[in-house]
């Protein structure tokens, strides 16, 4: 039997051709001030080196920072995106953490599944962590 790809899952995207900022509803339930980042870091980006950055969970549950731009677009700063994307990884990394973490606890069995190996309880306390 064929094993069928999940599909990414996207969590928001924002961009500098249509001056538009989308956020999955799936994701209704993030803070209010953790949808304010989201925007804010994603319209500044696209803002800043034009395209579409899009946000998004892979299988694994992974967060994946994506940019693309229209084949005439001749201002997309291709080299300025991936600089950008690099420090936001650095400056970010704890929000981006928290998310992932967040997606797969959302997501719970499909990742309990996959890591069910890894996973260890501390019987002092009420705390599981993965290897």
């Amino acid at each position: 039997m064929k094993k069928e790809k999940i599909k990414d899952t996207v969590l928001c995207a924002s961009s500098a051709y249509e001056q538009k900022f989308y956020i999955n509803p799936k994701f209704d339930g993030l803070p209010k001030d953790i949808k304010d980042e989201l925007k804010v870091m994603c319209v500044l980006f696209t803002e800043d080196v034009g395209g579409i950055l899009t946000l998004e969970f892979d299988e694994d549950g992974t967060l994946l920072l994506e940019t693309s731009f229209d084949e005439g677009d001749l201002l997309y700063d291709d080299i300025g995106a991936g600089l950008k994307i690099k420090k936001m990884q650095n400056e970010k990394s704890e929000l981006f953490a928290a998310l992932e973490m967040y997606y797969k606890v959302k997501n719970g069995m499909r990742y309990m599944n996959k890591f069910k190996d890894q996973i260890v309880y501390n019987p002092g306390g009420n705390i599981c962590y993965l290897r």
